[in-house]
């Protein structure tokens, strides 16, 4: 089923991981079986995953097939964005400093803070009373 010439890469974001499968080809842009710009409702978070195309400059030259699972819309656009980037290295070392520079080869390390016990969340506080 795979090719020699596929290049496979995961990303991660928060919780999201997106697993990243690119093929020479056309142009096609699929997430989880559907287009990107369906799957990803705003331009703002389409835009985010695929630039890493745009900055290497390869737009409408790779099929990228993604399968991305767990976190929310921004997060897996994070996801999306960290695997295809990681690809395009594997593809061509060439483009590791212009997506380096870009900043898209860095995991994202914040994470959602753990909620603490003896209070409603991770940083909130139960109202204090002096008397």
């Amino acid at each position: 089923m795979s090719d020699s010439n596929t290049i496979t890469a995961v990303g991660r974001r928060k919780v999201a991981s997106a697993r990243v499968r690119l093929t020479p080809g056309s142009g096609k842009f699929t997430v989880n079986g559907r287009d990107l710009e369906e799957y990803c409702y705003t331009e703002l978070l389409a835009k985010k995953a695929g630039l890493p195309l745009v900055v290497a400059e390869k737009e409408g030259q790779f099929d990228v097939v993604v399968l991305v699972q767990g976190g929310g819309p921004v997060g897996q656009a994070g996801a999306i964005s960290h695997g295809l980037a990681r690809a395009l290295q594997k593809h061509d070392p060439e483009l590791r400093p212009a997506l380096k520079k870009a900043g898209l080869l860095t995991r994202d390390p914040r994470m959602k803070e753990r909620k603490k016990s003896g209070q409603p969340g991770a940083r909130k506080r139960f109202q204090f009373s002096k008397r």
